[in-house]
């Protein structure tokens, strides 16, 4: 088609036609960026190379060198966490330029001591993100009986990819981080097929079977030892607007599930409900009512279901 348009004398006119309608500002309004300060956008490689040294700090010996020992230990995470130190205040501070607008005044100086701050704290949040990952390697042995290991669960469970993103991601979002978190856990959505808001709250022993499907929303609060299956979703109901008829950000819209809460395959929880200690929700049940503690939630057996066809209703 090219040549005959080229042909015809009309191919470096269709071409000019094509490029000046998608400069127009009313078709790239919405979808262009302009970087801020001169300083590029957070950087999707740097990003996984702070996972993975995180990942090497938190679990050593399973990630990064694999010949680490008590003696030289130090030495292998004394250097990661300097890597991790220099690429996470960089990319913190992309992250605030990304979403600092045109109008605002703030000292680009002001956003990289804020940024080193945050990293600092970030860097001293990486004992309790160990040890809650270690619940959570031990609430996946112990929930699934072929775990031949706690090293399996580490090195092949897609759980725990997902928590390891989650961890680190939320510990930088309750530090107020914009943008970088959200692209932690989606790096883990893509890999595995769960998906974990950085914004939800979850405690000590999670563990989540099989993983594909799973989706967890912001404002979603998890208790302990709860284990979840493939396919559940955690979600939003609705969503209130405001005057202007935008969604409301921010509002608390998703379930709370309380301590030792099992949710078989394809659950569907939705709305701000409490699914109460103890209680267990059946397969493919949909819930938009509070749960009481130690409820059985279950889908009804056929001949308790009533059918349209042959049955009557």
């Amino acid at each position: 088609m090219l040549k005959d348009i080229s042909e015809n004398g009309n191919y470096q006119k269709h071409l000019e036609n094509i490029v000046k309608t998608l400069c127009q500002p009313q078709s790239y309004k919405k979808v262009y960026h302009r970087i801020n300060h001169d300083v590029p956008m957070p950087s999707i490689q740097q990003l996984e190379e702070i996972v993975e040294e995180c990942k090497m700090v938190l679990f050593p010996g399973y990630f990064g060198n694999s010949e680490i020992t008590p003696h030289n230990m130090q030495y292998y995470i004394g250097s990661a966490i300097d890597g991790i130190a220099r690429k996470l205040t960089e990319q913190i501070k992309r992250g605030y330029c990304f979403s600092c607008s045109e109008n605002e005044t703030i000292d680009c100086i002001e956003c990289e001591h804020r940024s080193r701050k945050i990293m600092f704290q970030f860097l001293d949040m990486l004992p309790e993100i160990r040890r809650m990952l270690a619940m959570d390697v031990q609430a996946a042995y112990e929930g699934d009986p072929a775990a031949k290991s706690h090293g399996e669960t580490i090195f092949c469970y897609p759980s725990i990819t997902a928590m390891i993103h989650y961890r680190i991601a939320h510990a930088l979002y309750i530090l107020d981080v914009p943008l970088i978190p959200r692209i932690i856990t989606e790096m883990a959505h893509s890999q595995t097929g769960i998906d974990i808001h950085p914004g939800a709250t979850i405690s000590e022993n999670f563990f989540i079977d099989h993983g594909t499907g799973v989706v967890i929303g912001e404002t979603t609060i998890i208790g302990n030892n709860v284990r979840i299956y493939q396919g559940v979703t955690l979600g939003a109901k609705s969503f209130p607007l405001d005057e202007n008829g935008n969604p409301m950000k921010g509002i608390p819209r998703h379930p709370i599930v309380e301590d030792n809460v099992i949710i078989y395959s394809g659950a569907t929880i939705l709305g701000r409900v409490t699914i109460g200690k103890g209680s267990v929700i059946g397969g493919n049940v949909w819930l938009t009512e509070s749960v009481p503690p130690k409820t059985h939630i279950l889908q009804q057996k056929p001949s308790e279901m009533m059918f349209e066809h042959g049955g009557g209703i």
